[in-house]
């Protein structure tokens, strides 16, 4: 096999079943708990496109700018998203929610800042905060599942409504 070969890798699903069910429930949890706290799901997916562009996500950024988009989401704000901070396409409340799953996906670069948390805590409740978090925390657990297992790009397809 030469440096250029790819190196086949580990089906996760196939060879840990019980994991990765148990993973797909932690994300389902996470969906109810954003429902039940009336976090809407645009926004989840503005969370879950901005995390996996800070990691480098290839599969996960195909899938959730794809539901994003099926949801109604324009292709101006999903272009613009790496650069929100720069941008007027997005509200106080997004803008809370992206600074805090920023800080949640970077917490190796000093924690999640209390004037972040705060931001957040003025615009969102302590079950919204919750939610946010949690999608954050799924989304960058699925990233590193994604990159770990190199999972390609491009065949997702949105469900149909």
């Amino acid at each position: 096999m030469s440096n250029s070969d790819p190196i086949s890798r580990v089906a996760l699903k196939k060879i840990t079943p019980d994991v990765s069910s148990a993973m797909g429930s932690l994300h389902a949890a996470a969906v109810t708990a954003a429902q039940d706290a009336k976090v809407e799901p645009e926004l989840l997916e503005l969370i879950r496109i901005r995390a996996s562009q800070i990691n480098g996500c290839a599969f996960c950024l195909d899938m959730h700018t794809k539901d994003a988009r099926a949801a109604g989401e324009t292709e101006q704000r999903i272009y613009a998203l790496s650069a929100w901070r720069e941008t007027p396409f997005f509200t106080e409340r997004e803008r809370a929610a992206l600074a805090l799953a920023e800080a949640v996906t970077l917490v190796h670069d000093g924690r999640v800042p209390d004037a972040v948390y705060a931001e957040a805590a003025e615009v969102f409740d302590e079950g919204q905060v919750a939610a946010l978090i949690w999608a954050a925390t799924v989304i960058n657990a699925y990233n590193r599942i994604a990159i770990a297992t190199r999972m390609a790009p491009g065949a997702y397809q949105p469900a149909k409504k």
